[in-house]
């Protein structure tokens, strides 16, 4: 009678153990496969835009309605309309060093 009892506990702890073994692999998978995207997801400090003008055209911002804004990278980005964003985007580096030069003012 003691030895089922015996054999009772061993067959519990290789329960136990496989469902150790299945969570903790359960989690790892978890955290590969969704790791990436929760890490991509966290918030970047962005910088806010320094000029009173659109970077492309040099019109005050508030000058054909509310401004277009966007985030170029951690960069936030104001143009005086959306029809500039085409023109941003053919020289994308060009408006942005300006806007880089604009922040060390």
């Amino acid at each position: 009678m003691n030895s089922f009892n015996d054999n009772h506990l061993i067959i519990n702890n290789n329960n136990n153990y496989d469902m150790k073994l299945k969570l903790t692999l359960s989690s790892v998978l978890a955290l590969l496969a969704f790791g990436p995207a929760l890490l991509a997801d966290s918030p970047k400090e962005v910088k806010p835009y320094p000029l009173k003008t659109c970077v492309v055209s040099g019109e005050k911002l508030d000058s054909m309605g509310k401004p277009y804004v966007f985030t170029n990278g951690t960069q936030e980005v104001k143009l005086c309309c959306k029809d500039c964003l085409k023109d941003f985007k053919k020289d994308t580096a060009k408006f942005t060093k300006r806007i880089q030069e604009a922040q060390k003012k």
